[in-house]
């Protein structure tokens, strides 16, 4: 099978540097990490590593089929090239605030995994994403502690910051922690610094893209990726797919004005649950705002009553294709797999254009 690569923006200020960077991506998704790394042009991708067959197959037919489709542990990087950096993002269930917080869910514990591989890559730099309240748990102590003498990343030195993408061009507000490891000898480096650019706004990430939405499903369409039957690939105008809904879920949409949420709702279209409840979950029901970046993107944006998901004037979820474009992903970027599972690839991406502020400010130390 012939794998095309979007090719690096023509802007980017490492082309024509002469070497280019080789970055492995473990945990990869649909690798919004990788897009950014490669959008920077300072960076090859050379190897990945996931679970989700859907996801490893849009990763595939974006970058290339070097991707492990399977479970990270007891994969070795065997035979591969040397690699400059190792990026990846654990999952993050076990600590996000939408969760349960369970301690024991064996999902914290993946992030060893990681380290395990970094021992037998030794990069110059890793950067393990995650969510904020990650820095604050058990786990990330664990990881402190093995860049202590005698533990396995004694070689290195962790910076962790906070970053919000919308600092950094993406068109939504999403704050996620960056933990970045740097070899014991190199220079601390501190964040990447900001977008020049004001914040961008909803107008303008979905300049262009048609406000109806009638079509309530994919295309039938199907491939071999990484060797297994996947539906797809699909083009970015082609998940603009809207939800079907039954009458008075359509009329809870009419009823919320510009800017509003389920408050707005008069008695008799709340549900049970929101009836006397004035004070919290604001966002659930919401339109978003066309001059403002979105509220954060998750898994299941199709469903306005998990969060502030309506369009701003129509009387709809965002699509499939607006979530993408507000995670910042390419307009050349292709996808596999069904609705639900591309709505979660989307969701649990890291927005490409923080990854390639991230890549930039790695080449530079690199160079």
């Amino acid at each position: 099978m012939s794998v095309v690569s979007p090719p690096a923006p023509t802007t980017s200020r490492w082309a024509g540097r002469g070497r280019t960077f080789r970055v492995l991506d473990l945990f990869a998704g649909c690798g919004g990490l990788t897009s950014g790394f490669v959008a920077s042009g300072a960076f090859e991708p050379v190897g990945a590593v996931e679970l989700d067959v859907d996801a490893a197959a849009t990763y595939a037919v974006n970058f290339g089929e070097h991707v492990h489709v399977g479970d990270i542990a007891g994969w070795t990087w065997r035979g591969g090239p040397p690699v400059d950096v190792v990026v990846g993002g654990p999952p993050c269930q076990g600590f996000s605030g939408l969760g349960r917080r369970d301690p024991h869910d064996p999902r914290n514990v993946l992030w060893r995994e990681y380290v395990r591989v970094l021992q037998s890559v030794r990069p110059a730099f890793f950067v393990l994403e995650n969510v904020p309240l990650f820095l604050r748990s058990g786990q990330f102590a664990l990881l402190e502690d093995e860049t202590r003498p005698g533990g396995r990343l004694e070689g290195f030195r962790l910076e962790a910051h906070v970053l919000n993408a919308a600092d950094y061009g993406v068109p939504q507000s999403r704050r996620r922690a960056v933990v970045v490891g740097r070899r014991r000898e190199l220079p601390e480096i501190g964040p990447p610094p900001l977008a020049e650019a004001s914040p961008v706004d909803l107008a303008t990430a979905l300049a262009g893209v048609p406000g109806r939405a009638d079509v309530a499903e994919l295309p039938l369409r199907s491939r071999t990726v990484n060797g297994a039957p996947v539906a797809g690939t699909y083009a970015m105008e082609e998940l603009h797919v809207t939800r079907r809904v039954s009458d008075v879920w359509r009329r809870r949409y009419e009823a919320v004005p510009p800017g509003g949420s389920r408050h707005d709702l008069p008695h008799e279209l709340r549900l049970p649950c929101w009836r006397g409840d004035f004070a919290g979950a604001g966002d659930v029901m919401g339109r978003l705002h066309w001059t403002k970046p979105s509220v954060t993107v998750r898994t299941e944006f199709f469903k306005p009553e998990k969060g502030r998901y309506l369009h701003p004037e129509e009387h709809r979820a965002i699509t499939h294709y607006e979530a993408a474009l507000l995670q910042g992903f390419p307009a050349d970027f292709r996808w596999c797999g069904s609705k639900a599972s591309i709505a979660r690839q989307i969701g649990n991406a890291v927005p490409p254009p923080l990854a390639r502020a991230i890549a930039e400010h790695l080449a530079a130390r690199l160079c």
